[in-house]
């Protein structure tokens, strides 16, 4: 027997998460039994993980243009939260996607529908190296990590795809996706904080060589993510950062001693090769602080946890 049809007005908006990992888990969260939301699961295990959060797996793999057909079409919503490749100056995920989902709207609507809606999560690193100074979403970009040139490509890939069509006579052709871009910088949760790097007592820069860097909790990421969609202005950029102003060395500190470890070592910064890995010396080779002032105001927001401190503060003692 088949079910019968809902009216559009009693059906639960749908939400397709690309790359559901831990911050499209805490947004399917937000979202709770109002919303269907499906997240893309590449493996069986990440699919069983996602049944067991509520989250309805779909089968897609980015590497694949083949495996997109299906996925691309199901939602109106959309984030797209997968990283791109860790090789090359595009990112060819993110292309594989925009084509899959272009194709789907084609066929669905032929144009006559509403735009589909996608928030792309970005990176504060496409600003590059500031030497301390502030930039906000006006700065032009200047990306000097192969990492940071692929969200740079991954940006200019998501502008060009919310631009309005070519002209049919008098007509102007609408896109068939609206987007925002959310520039994010270091992540952090209780389960998402350096305890292993203060373990190993890995050092930081010491003196001038200690640079700024930016944070946003976990839970307050997913919240203006949601706010994004919801409140979209198609093609605005947002910063999605916290109101903290600290050098690494002081974010380790305060990190070291709400975990009762020891504060790590400091050494000048030309020493720190001989300590850290490639990845971890590309965070520390760049140095900004982030304004994100915009996001607040224009998606009508507030933090939870302002400040890391705060959050630090908050957190339960744990037996070390």
């Amino acid at each position: 027997m088949r079910r019968p049809v809902l009216p559009r007005r009693l059906r639960r908006p749908r939400l397709l998460i690309v790359g559901c990992g831990d911050v499209g888990q805490r947004i399917a969260g937000l979202l709770g039994s109002r919303w269907r939301v499906l997240g893309t699961a590449r493996s069986a295990t990440t699919a069983n993980e996602l049944r067991r959060l509520g989250i309805q797996p779909v089968n897609a793999d980015l590497d694949h243009r083949r495996t997109l057909a299906r996925a691309a079409g199901l939602a109106h919503w959309m984030l797209y939260l997968a990283p791109p490749p860790n090789a090359g100056a595009a990112d060819p995920r993110l292309k594989n996607w925009l084509v899959a989902h272009g194709t789907a709207q084609a066929k669905r609507a032929g144009g006559s529908k509403p735009p589909a809606r996608l928030t792309y999560m970005s990176t504060t690193g496409v600003y590059g190296d500031r030497a301390g100074g502030w930039v906000s979403e006006t700065t032009p970009v200047q990306p000097t990590t192969p990492r940071a040139k692929r969200r740079v490509d991954a940006e200019q890939q998501i502008r060009k795809a919310i631009k309005p069509g070519q002209p049919r006579g008098r007509l102007k052709r609408r896109p068939s996706l609206q987007a925002t871009i959310l520039r994010v910088p270091g992540i952090y949760a209780a389960e998402r904080l350096p305890e292993e790097r203060l373990r190993n007592r890995l050092p930081v820069a010491d003196g001038d060589g200690d640079g700024y860097t930016n944070h946003i909790h976990a839970d307050d990421l997913a919240r203006l993510t949601v706010l994004s969609l919801m409140r979209m202005r198609s093609g605005r950029v947002f910063n999605t950062v916290d109101q903290s102003n600290l050098t690494t060395g002081q974010w380790l500190d305060l990190v070291a001693k709400t975990l009762g470890l020891p504060t790590p070592p400091r050494v000048p910064k030309a020493e720190l090769p001989q300590y850290l890995t490639p990845m971890m010396l590309s965070f520390l080779s760049e140095s900004r602080r982030i304004d994100g002032r915009r996001a607040l105001r224009e998606l009508r927001a507030q933090l939870r946890w302002p400040v890391v401190e705060d959050f630090l503060k908050a957190l339960p003692a744990r037996r070390i």
